[in-house]
């Protein structure tokens, strides 16, 4: 049975390929900075679909007490 080689971790910028392990120190920084704001948008995105859950809920309330 042929054994499967992991590929080594990369990054593709502009549609060129880098190995990670290649990249300068402050090129990782930079890609952690990214990967941490990508998680932060991540984060409010989902609280947005919250906060847009909760108001649509609210109005329909609204709507309910006013008769409408």
């Amino acid at each position: 049975m042929a054994t499967k080689k992991a590929k080594e971790p990369a990054i593709t910028i502009d549609g060129t390929e880098y190995l990670i392990k290649d990249l300068s120190d402050n090129a990782k920084a930079q890609i952690a900075n990214m990967r941490f704001v990508d998680a932060e948008i991540n984060d409010l995105q989902n609280r947005l679909a919250v906060y847009r859950t909760a108001r649509a809920g609210y109005a329909e309330l609204l709507r309910k007490e006013l008769g409408a």
